[in-house]
């Protein structure tokens, strides 16, 4: 009898203790699950977001002289570079610029960057939403500007189907190319609201986009447009716009 029950108690602690290693085993699994990242604070403590790609091998055309190239986006110190210089790699223009695009799509919500801007003419660095033909869809676009020519400015714009000219120079009070400052927008179905540093800056409501788009950074040189950016000066390269976050935070529907 004795035997039997010491073999019951044998079998119980058995069971026990492959209980508690399946349990561990499990609670390991989920534990080591990675967390999704979300878009509604992106930094970059840890290099690049799994939620954006850096633009690598074309250009854009028309007023844009540069080649997007991978190596132009750097991160470093919590700090993403967005970089024009020469171009090494013999492209079809003589400069590579950077961009920095969301692989998903986004519609109506709250859009926000952290950056510093370059200061020297010819030049463009920001933060916008665009779908165009490349996505099969209408070119809509919401635009923050900073114009190197000027960076105590920033032009606010956006595009509806291919329809623009509804560029707005806002005074910012400081100059952008210094430090870092909060830019942002709010896009309604009937309006679409621009923020500096928190405060309310300037407000769009006629002709609104309707279709999601990426979320894009980009800094480049341009050509052909000098009366708006006045003529490229290469003399300072490289030129680096710098962004320290970025988020977005859809409305409720």
């Amino acid at each position: 009898m004795k035997n039997i029950v010491k073999k019951i108690k044998t079998a119980a602690i058995f069971i026990s203790c492959a209980v508690m290693l399946c349990s561990c085993a499990s609670s390991n699994a989920v534990s080591e699950e990675p967390k999704e990242e979300s878009i509604s604070n992106v930094t970059f403590e840890n290099g690049s977001s799994s939620l954006f790609e850096c633009s690598d091998g074309w250009t854009n055309g028309n007023m844009f002289n540069v080649t997007w190239r991978a190596e132009n986006c750097t991160f470093e110190n919590g700090v993403m570079g967005l970089t024009i210089d020469k171009d090494s790699k013999a492209g079809t223009v003589p400069y590579s610029g950077a961009e920095y695009r969301s692989k998903d799509f986004y519609g109506y919500g709250r859009y926000e960057v952290r950056m510093k801007a370059i200061k020297n003419d010819g030049v463009v660095s920001s933060f916008f939403t665009y779908t165009g033909p490349s996505d099969n869809n209408p070119w809509d676009e919401i635009d923050i500007e900073i114009l190197g020519k000027d960076t105590t400015k920033v032009q606010f714009n956006y595009f509806t189907n291919g329809q623009g000219n509804h560029e707005f120079m806002y005074d910012l009070g400081f100059d952008a190319s210094e430090d870092f400052h909060d830019y942002a927008f709010e896009w309604y179905e009937d309006k679409i609201v621009w923020f500096v540093d928190g405060k309310e800056a300037y407000t769009a409501t006629e002709n609104i986009p309707v279709t999601e788009g990426k979320i894009m950074m980009n800094a480049w040189c341009g050509t052909g447009v000098d009366s708006w950016l006045n003529p490229f000066d290469d003399s300072k390269m490289p030129l680096t716009a710098e962004y320290e976050k970025i988020s977005f935070t859809p409305f409720d529907e």
